[in-house]
Order: structure tokens, then C-alpha cells, then sequence
């Protein structure tokens, strides 16, 4: 006989009120998903991407870039991407519902949370309106791209990204993302 499995549903409220223990706690349809702390390369390929886009972005009012992101529709949804890149509003609070616009979701990806990211996030991200995500596997040191409406696709040894709020396009190598890796 077939038992039915039931997953406890969380809702945002209820991670928030979890202790800080050093992970990484995210919701998907109130299902609770748990990574572990970030380590050293993953936490140098983050910042080699929010410094490319930092600069970037830097002469577009109200651009932004964070790592980690927070990506929230409550009750029970809540993902945080390494890097997300956006615009923000014109409100005056200082959260995350200042965002008016994420443009790009970037995940940084080990063995622990590979086929989290690929699998789930990537098209959550998708499916709550951000426009692209870039996936970023830190063993194969490959970037991957998905758009809404296309498939994922591997980048060679270069990504274009236009910006949505100026049309201005950035090239990123893909082998400086890993200038620096210990190997």
C-alpha cells in the first residue's frame, strides 16, 4: 500500500522567526527548502559579480545590485538569489518591498545546492516576473543563462546583459567570475 507523503507548509513569518544558525532558509509555495553556509569560492565569485554589476550600474538612478537578494511574495514564498539585480522605487521604507523591479537573479552554485537552483529556483524566478536568471556552477566554473520564454542555456566564454533601465549592454567574461578560486 501507498502512503501519501504530507510536507509541512511554512509560511515567511514563521522562517523569520527561526534562531540564526548559519543557513540559508527559503520558501517555495510554503515548502521549506535549507542550504548550507556559503563557502570561500562561492563567496568570491558572488563578489567578482556584484563588482562587475556595481560598477555598471553605477550611472543608472535607483539601479541596484545585493547579494544576497531577497525575492518575497507572502505568505509563502521567499527566495534569496546570490545576486539580484534590480530598480528600486520611490518609497521611503528601507525593505525589500522598496524593489519596483528585479532584473536579473544570479545563483551561485555548489554541490550542495545545484539541483535546488536548477531545478526550482531557476523557474520560480521566472515564474514571479524576473525577466532572466544566470546560473553559475562553481565546480565546472560554467554560466548558464534562462530567459522567460526560452530554455537554459550554457554561455560560452562571454554573457551579454542589457539593461532594462538604460538599454545599455555589459559583457561579462565568464573566467573572471573565477579570477582568484583556489583550486
Amino acid at each position: 500500500m501507498v502512503m501519501p507523503v504530507t510536507l509541512r507548509r511554512y509560511t515567511v513569518d514563521e522562517i523569520d522567526a527561526f534562531p540564526p544558525d548559519g543557513n540559508r532558509y527559503e520558501l517555495l509555495d510554503g515548502v521549506l527548502f535549507v542550504s548550507p553556509a556559503p563557502g570561500l569560492a562561492h563567496g568570491i565569485v558572488v563578489f567578482a559579480l556584484g563588482a562587475i554589476f556595481r560598477e555598471f550600474l553605477a550611472p543608472e538612478v535607483g539601479a541596484f545590485v545585493a547579494g544576497p537578494g531577497v525575492v518575497e511574495l507572502r505568505p509563502s514564498l521567499r527566495m534569496e538569489p546570490d545576486v539580484l539585480v534590480g530598480r528600486l522605487g520611490t518609497g521611503t521604507g528601507s525593505g525589500w518591498d522598496r524593489v519596483a523591479e528585479r532584473w536579473l537573479a544570479i545563483e551561485v552554485s555548489g554541490s550542495g545546492s545545484r539541483i535546488y537552483d536548477r531545478d526550482y529556483k531557476r523557474t520560480s524566478y521566472l515564474a514571479v516576473g524576473i525577466p532572466e536568471v544566470w546560473r553559475v556552477e562553481l565546480e565546472a566554473r560554467k554560466l548558464f543563462r534562462h530567459r522567460a520564454g526560452e530554455d537554459e542555456c550554457e554561455v560560452g566564454d562571454r554573457v551579454l546583459w542589457r539593461s532594462p533601465g538604460s538599454g545599455r549592454e555589459l559583457e561579462v567574461r565568464v573566467a573572471d567570475l573565477f579570477t582568484g578560486l583556489p583550486d
